[in-house]
């Protein structure tokens, strides 16, 4: 790293980093002396070899000194100087590895370089004894298809193996021997192997010793492990026999395949094991006990004795071959006690593994008695007296111990019983056989450790059993023998129901697991076991990785091998020891070696370690934060020339070390011992190793208070209601969450010193939120537990256990005073992790010093100790607030406490000393007002009222209204005015409920801006807010809960309410009311289904538009106005399927029918348009029917009734009196199809038999031809005029543009209430955009210009107001386009289905007619300028354009008016809008009415057309010299034939053709008129000279391209356009030429074909 980068304090305090110092190994009598020739640069990492070493400095370079064989040059000599390794130079170096002889390095990329003794393929170079230069070698992984490079993090050298451990946590092996870990006996292994067994698995660190080999590797989450397997996966053994022998069982695991076999030296080098051993032990076995079964449980810890004699079970075991126990190797006992030894060593392990593997595979078993029957696999139906008996004859046949353990397996299993042992790895913990401090839970993890601790372990007697379970590591459960003697007291604790579920073990968060050193850590080893290195309790080499059992939990962090040793370093700062011991090594004297035990180290925690060849160094922490270096091993003293070797009794401190300076790394080797020291700068380094040094110890002390204190009362009995113990658990587990995120922090720090130290990459400034977050959680639970009043509550219960251990509290707690108080010493006890709050910011600041001011070091270290400050100071305040509620509480009346008192509130202030009081308050009442941080609170004599802050307003009153002081408190239901004694106490009040009420909004009360210090100066709570509020009283909304918006105490803007009944109304509120849109459900009881309207609100009513969707299935969709349906509106009754679907469509008054409607009876085949009141049918109307009769007139309550005139489909007609429903009677006239007519009295239905008193007339032919139509063109008469017709729709839109009736009102008013429509509707839509297509936006955007006239109305005006109006009428969000949607709307309705009656034509047209004129209307009041029906635009001089006139030569304009112009009429303007919409029925209606007609035209048309373009033209009359000569067929010129066809006057006959694809009158003519344009062009191709049409000349011509046209519909065409044109058209140009075609169409139909 470049100076440059690094700020001035770090350039000059970086030449005293790093420094060198080595001495001999061998003595605690030592002079460090610093190792020569490194100038000034400083060395990062050191690692030792036997006879050498290898530095690495800060640049990436690496130095070689000591012995160096392979180097050429220096074979014999030894280089005292450390030399460069070139070919390392610009790889840039991340970290170096030292085997005995031979070195690694790796990269910064990853890569391995590998030189030195090759002898045993460790460089992973083949057939080279030695290599002299760092060589890369390739590591790949020939599991993934295109092969890539591994990348390497971390190396460890063996002497005759090396491990790499990957960037994804995997092992990759080479060299030689079982230390390897590989499947193979094929040694050298050269090129690097992935170490299968622990694939998958997350490896943290690897360390080699000379030997063997160890792995630190995270634990699996608990749900991943496995069930154990029943047979062994390669040879199918059971795993797991039972012998029934005559007077006892043998359960046994020893099944061996050969993982664990004693090597014999001559063994055969093709010798195969089987593959991927995998034993009992191999696998990872957990027994994940289910968390809600974990409660803590006192034990009396007794051995059963009783004798035993191994001789008789061998003798019984017929030489262990029935017992599946297949002997391992060929081990001799020398005598009956070992041999009894070995057998008790396997079956014990057996009964735990078999005990263990029901743990893990049997269910929950449901009673006592069939679970321990269960217990023993091949016994599931065992009763309790035969399981007696078992446990009495197994213990007589192996012995104490198996006995002993089988107890204990059988109850650490017994799920039901959940009884735990005492795992306890603190050296301060009660020791001994009946501890009477209740244990604690641990992890799943802990259970097992304790079932298999003393697996397999060497002892020779009774005593060292004892000895070993009062050694921290291993403590047993056990329990006499026969079940009869299990006491009373523990089977009534196993009664009991499980209150508790708490898990200690801490909810690891993946946070901060992923961003800090893990905890959760097994070690595994494999390799040579001699020694008992691997610590699994016994000799043997492993092939594979396996677990180091007893190590579960003990929160691992760091392993170092030594020549034949093992150290596991905690991160409660002990070292775990096991191994070789010869010089001392372990830093214990315990037996046996070969499972891990406690190092005995003074000072005060051990933060690293170092394992030599026969001896190892513990680097620890001493009283002024320098750490002591402890040597423990050989121990060489010279007398009188003689050496004389000693061991060291325990680790002994080597004082000359601490006089060199901050020791960061010690590094032990075989000949040396090697340290590097930092000089403290400005209190720099010093300060980190305090930090450091402090969150250990502080970490130390957290598992104290969790093991010693927290456990044991979580397991106490009675600890109060399920309220206090969830609030207890509730602490505890975030107790345990911020002790193992300190854990993880101590970790970390230790690492942190071990390298560069830049002060950036400290946690706590990396990741200040993770602390800052756990803290502030802590926190809250801790201040809710002391307000509930938890800490009184637990003394009670712990009295007794407290008063035992008062000594240990007061240490833990730090106070010294006498007779404290239980409650003041639990206080203290659990507020305690505050404090190092306080020492996170000082420590900090004490960093910040050593840098400069300006650089961004200072400044970060700076914030960050501001950060914990004041989050210290906030936490400060939150306990003193929990400790003022809590005094409040003891004081107020028992009653009231138990309803107000709840973990989160917090008192504020109160009204006791009568600062406050109720204005206008009766003189004897008693008004106490207390201010939680939730509620207001007033109490009365016994009653009290809690208003929530959320929903509570507080303003001060002016003074002049002589309410002095007074405060105006306002609620959603209630408004009282407070008044307090002084303006003081007025200040103090306003203050402390606005301050309330503002947190209470915010929900902030525990987060604070971090940083910003003490007071945030607070702003006035929003008079707007969102909150959730019950109302109590309100009459219409009485239980009622509001979730929403709220403005000064009522509910405005969005919402939801829902009353108690079930109903719910979901949409926007004002001042208290529904009001604007919303939702709204009605449950109907009786049909167990919703009503629900949609629509628009007003004071708390329906009013405007709505969809109400009834349960019963009718829908209404139109106008409510106070909650009824009024205006207009669509009723949907039925679906199609059921009983009777009507559909009605019309004007409503008052949630009745009343006006103009329509109503379709689909069953019945009708379909009614007329008058309605009070939903009958009452006035004109028409009535036609599937079947084609068509009726007009009066109606009466439903019935026709009076005079009318009915139609049938063969034009029958009759006009007189009806009396009901086609039922004639009275006078009338009945005229017949033929012209002959009666008159005279009619009576009986129609269709069936009416008798007639008249006189028949026959009129003669000539009247007949003019009188038929007489009848039939009286039809429309006796109907509702088409003005009358939905009126209530136009008056709706006139309402929505601000007018009370059409015409009258203010045309800005309308224009700004066109705006508000469009602007609100699309904010309403914004919120589902997928209602509004993107065109539709772009046209509510475009609406939002309003067309501007000034000056005189041009025809440039006029195509704006165009172009606005089609835009408007596109979108219904307008008020013109939903006037427009409902008019296509209610005209479909009336002429579609049974409306398409021919009878209802001119009905259709007229009220097209009438909607024309009506638009026009509301167009002029929007458009004043706009002229009046009729009247002319001049057009302007650039406008007339001379254009030849068809017929005459002269240049014309559009209209034959003496004025040139541009006539204004609301056909031009409106019928393009509006005909395209209702273009469908119309046309069919004029269909149906010309059928006939259309028919004989048609039969015409296909007769002419057979005939070829010569004989048509000559048959029609065409002059010769019109004919054309040549047409154009295909792009290329023809001459016409006489069997040419349907080539003539081609363009003119495809022009013609297009007017069945236009819709309006105008687009028709256009088109009309273009063929004639056409046809002019073709004639005069073929005359080559100007002339002159005549209309001779023209109509043969025309009716040519007619012909030929074969438009089928062309008699509807020809009605609709004479029906719809403009009239000023009729006599100009295109009037013509209308006439011509009209002429044409009756020509065809009358052509008599010779």
């Amino acid at each position: 790293m470049d100076s440059q980068e690094r700020s001035s304090e770090e350039a000059e305090g970086a030449k005293e980093r790093g420094l060198v110092y080595v001495w001999k190994a061998g003595s605690c009598l030592v002079t460090p002396e610093r190792l020569p020739g490194l100038s000034g640069k400083t060395v990062l990492q050191a690692a030792l070899g036997i006879h050498h070493g290898l530095l690495l400095t800060e640049g990436g370079e690496v130095y070689s000194f000591g012995k160096l064989p392979w180097r050429s040059g220096l074979e014999e000599s030894r280089a005292n100087s450390p030399i460069l390794e070139n070919t390392l130079l610009g790889h840039h170096v991340i970290t170096v590895a030292a085997g005995s002889f031979h070195n690694g390095a790796v990269t910064e990329s990853g890569v391995v370089y590998m030189w030195g003794n090759n002898s045993a393929g460790q460089c992973a170079v083949a057939n080279q004894p030695c290599v002299p230069e760092p060589q890369p070698i390739s590591i790949s992984d020939s599991e993934t298809s295109p092969l890539l490079s591994v990348r390497i993090l971390q190396l460890a050298c063996g002497e005759e193996h090396t491990l790499a451990l990957s960037l994804s946590r995997e092992i990759w092996a080479w060299g030689s021997g079982c230390q390897l870990g590989l499947i193979t006996t094929t040694f050298p292994v050269t090129k690097p192997q992935k170490v299968e067994h622990l694939a998958g698995r997350v490896v943290l660190q690897i360390a080699c010793g000379a030997f063997h080999s160890l792995a630190l590797v995270q634990c699996l989450p608990v749900q991943e492990m496995k069930p154990i397997p029943e047979r062994c996966n390669h040879c199918s053994q059971l795993l797991i026999t039972m012998t029934d022998k005559e007077d006892h069982v043998i359960i046994s695991d020893s099944h061996c395949c050969p993982l664990g076999i004693a090597l014999s030296d001559n063994q055969p080098e093709n010798h195969v094991f089987c593959p991927s051993l995998e034993t009992l032990e191999g696998k990872h076995v957990t027994s994940s006990q289910s968390e809600d079964c974990q409660k803590p449980l006192v034990e009396e810890h007794t051995l059963v004795a009783l004798e035993s004699d191994g001789a008789s079970m061998l003798s019984s075991n017929d030489g262990q071959e029935d017992s599946g126990i297949s002997s391992p190797g060929n081990i001799l006992f020398p005598d009956k006690k070992e041999v009894k030894e070995y057998l008790i060593s396997l079956s014990e392990r057996s009964l735990n593994e078999s005990l263990e593997k029901n743990i893990c595979t049997e269910p929950e078993q449901p009673s006592q008695e069939e679970q321990l029957g269960a217990c023993i696999p091949g016994t599931p139906g065992t009763s309790t007296s035969a399981l007696n008996s078992l446990v009495a004859s197994c213990a007589s046949a192996v012995g104490v111990r198996v006995a002993a353990t089988y107890e204990a397996g059988a109850l650490s299993l017994k799920k039901v019983m959940n009884f735990y042992g005492t795992p306890s790895s603190e050296p301060g913990s009660q020791s001994g056989g009946g501890s009477p401090g209740p244990e604690a839970l641990k992890d799943s993890r802990e259970e097992q450790v304790r079932l298999e601790s003393m697996q397999g372990k060497k002892s020779s007697s009774l005593v060292d059993i004892r000895e070993e379970e009062s050694e921290g590591g291993s403590r047993r459960l056990s329990l006499p023998g026969l079940l009869s003697q299990v006491s009373p007291r523990l089977l009534r604790k196993v009664g009991r129901a499980k209150m508790r579920t708490v898990a200690l073990t801490p909810t690891y968060s993946g946070e901060a697991d992923a961003l800090l050193p893990s905890l959760r850590t097994e070690v595994w080893s494999w390799g040579k076991g001699k020694e008992g290195q691997l610590g699994h309790g016994d000799v043997l080499p492993r092939l594979q990785p396996l677990c180091v059992k007893s190590l579960d939990g003990k929160e691992v962090i760091h392993l170092s091998a030594g020549g034949h040793h093992s150290l596991a370093l905690t991160a409660k700062s002990q070292v775990y020891s096991w191994g070789s011991n010869i010089s001392g090594q372990l830093g214990h004297w315990n037996s046996p070696t070969t499972v891990p035990r406690l190092a005995k180290v003074c000072g005060d925690g051990v933060w690293s370690t170092a394992a030599g060849l026969d001896y190892s160094l513990f680097l620890a922490d001493e009283q002024d934060f320098q750490p002591g270096l402890y040597y423990s091993g050989q121990e060489t003293t010279t007398e009188n020339n003689f050496y004389e070797n000693n061991c060291t009794k325990s680790p002994v401190l080597l004082l000359s070390c601490s006089k060199i300076g901050y020791i960061s790394n010690v590094i032990a080797g075989g000949d040396n011992c090697l340290v590097l020291v930092d000089k403290n700068v400005m209190g720099y380094i010093a300060s980190l190793h305090e930090l450091a040094s402090t969150e250990r110890r502080f970490y130390f002390k957290l598992s104290e208070i969790k093991s010693q204190v927290l456990r044991p009362l979580l397991g106490l009995d009675n600890l109060g209601n399920a309220n206090t113990i969830q609030l207890l658990q509730e602490m505890a587990s975030r107790f345990s969450k911020l002790c193992y995120l300190i854990g993880q922090h101590g970790a970390s720090l230790s690492s942190f010193l071990h390298g560069v130290k830049e002060a950036r990459s400290l946690a706590i400034l990396k990741h200040s939120s993770l602390f800052l977050d756990s803290y502030t959680e802590y926190c809250t639970s801790v201040t809710n537990f002391l307000v509930m009043g938890g800490f009184m509550l637990l003394a009670k219960p712990a009295i007794d256990f407290l008063s035992k251990n008062q000594e240990l509290l007061q240490k833990l707690c730090e106070k010294n005073e006498e007779n404290l108080q239980l409650v003041e010493v639990l206080n203290a006890l659990f507020f305690m992790p505050f404090g190092r709050l306080h020492n996170y910011a000082r420590t900090l600041l004490k960093l910040a010093t050593c840098f400069e001011v300006a650089s961004p070091e200072y400044q970060k270290l700076q914030d960050s100790s501001s950060c914990y400050e004041s989050l210290a100071v906030h936490l400060g305040r939150k306990r003193k607030e929990a400790e003022y509620t809590l005094g409040f509480w003891k004081t107020f009346p028992g009653k009231m406490t138990d309803s107000l008192r709840k973990p989160e509130r917090r008192l504020i202030c109160e009204s006791s000393n009568r600062g406050l009081s109720l204005q206008h308050a009766g003189r004897f009442s008693v008004n106490w007002f207390i201010l939680f941080n939730d509620a207001l609170v007033h109490a009365q004599f016994s009653t009290h009222h809690i208003f929530p802050l959320s929903t509570l307003w507080v303003e001060a009153l002016s003074e002049e209204a002589g309410n002095v002081n007074g405060l105006k408190i306002t609620t959603p239901e209630e408004q009282f005015v407070l008044v307090s004694s002084t303006p003081q106490e007025k200040t103090k009040w306003l203050r402390a409920i606005s301050q309330a009420v503002d947190q209470a909004l915010k929900g902030t009360s525990d987060l604070i801006l971090y940083g910003a210090g003490g007071n945030v100066p607070r702003q006035e709570p929003p008079i707007s807010r969102s909150a959730k509020y019950t109302f109590y009283k309100d009459p219409r909304f009485k239980d009622a809960v509001y979730d929403g918006r709220w403005l000064s105490g009522k509910p405005h803007g969005r919402g939801i309410l829902k009353w108690a009944d079930g109903r719910m109304y979901s949409g926007t509120f004002r001042t208290g009311l529904e009001d604007g849109y919303g939702e709204y459900r009605v449950p109907n009881k009786v049909l167990n289904k919703d009503d629900r309207y949609v629509g628009y609100w007003k004071e708390g009513k329906m009013c405007g538009h709505g969809v109400y969707s009834y349960a019963t299935g009718e829908v209404y969709e139109g106008c409510f106005q106070d909650n009824m349906r009024h205006g207009h509106g669509l009723l949907r009754s039925g679906k199609l399927t059921s009983s009777s679907p009507s559909m009605f469509i019309g004007q409503w008054t008052m949630d009745k029918k009343s006006g103009y409607g329509v109503f379709d009876d689909i069953t019945r085949g009708e379909k009614y348009m007329g008058m309605w009141q009070d939903d009958l049918c009452q006035g004109n109307g028409v009535v036609v029917t599937q079947f084609g009769l068509y009726y007009e007139g009066a109606f009466s309550t439903n019935k026709m009734m009076g005079t009318g005139i009915l139609l049938s489909e063969d034009d029958t007609v009759y006009e007189g009196e009806f009396s009901d429903n086609w039922t004639l009677s009275g006078k009338g006239t009945l005229t017949l199809p033929n012209g002959d007519y009666i008159e005279g009295l009619f009576s009986g239905e129609w269709g069936s038999g009416i008798k007639i008193t008249g006189t028949y007339f026959k009129p003669s032919l000539y009247e007949n031809e003019k009188d038929k139509s007489k009848a039939l063109r009286k039809l429309g008469i006796l109907a509702v005029p088409p003005d009358d017709k939905w009126k209530a729709v136009f008056e709706e839109c006139w309402n929505q543009l601000g007018c009370e009736s059409p015409g009258q009102g203010d045309r800005w008013k309308a224009w700004d209430n066109i705006a508000v429509a469009l602007t609100t509707n699309r904010r309403q839509h914004k919120d589902s955009p997928e209602l509004l297509s993107r065109s539709h936006t772009q046209t509510l955007e475009s609406l939002e210009f309003i067309p501007q006239h000034i000056g005189a109305f041009t025809l440039e005006k006029y195509e704006n107001i165009k172009k606005y109006l089609i835009k408007a009428c596109d979108t219904p969000l307008h008020p013109l386009g939903k006037l427009v949607e409902t008019l296509v709307a209610v005209y479909r309705m009336t002429y579609v289905g049974v409306g398409a009656n021919r009878r209802l034509l001119q009905e259709a047209v007229r009220e097209i007619k009438s909607y024309l004129k009506r638009i026009f209307q509301l167009v002029r009041f929007l458009f004043p300028d706009l002229p009046e029906e009729g009247s002319t635009i001049p057009f302007l001089a650039t406008e007339t354009k001379g254009r030849r006139s068809f017929c005459s030569g002269k240049s014309d304009s559009r209209s034959e008016s003496p004025e040139p112009g541009y006539v204004v009429t609301s056909f031009g303007l409106l019928l393009p809008v509006l005909l395209p919409r209702l273009y469908p029925p119309l046309f069919m209606l004029y269909a149906l009415e010309n059928e006939r007609e259309e028919d004989i035209y048609w039969e015409c048309v296909l007769r002419l057309n057979k005939q070829t373009d010569m004989a048509l033209l000559s048959f029609l009359g065409v002059q010769a010299k019109f004919w054309p000569g040549t047409v154009s067929i295909l792009g290329e010129s023809r001459k016409v034939s006489s069997n040419t066809k349907d080539a003539c006057f081609a363009s003119a006959v495809e022009c013609l053709q297009q007017i069945s694809t236009t819709f309006t009158p105008a687009d028709k003519l256009k088109v009309i008129q273009q063929t004639f344009e056409e046809i002019s062009q073709n004639v005069l191709e073929t005359l080559q000279e100007d002339f002159l049409w005549s209309m001779d000349d023209l109509f043969p011509v025309f009716l040519y391209v007619v012909l030929r046209a074969r438009i089928r519909n062309l008699g509807s065409e020809v009605h609709l356009i004479e029906d719809l044109m403009d009239p000023y058209l009729q006599h100009g140009e295109q009037g013509i030429m209308f006439t011509t075609l009209k002429a044409c169409y009756y020509q065809i139909q009358h052509e008599k074909l010779t």
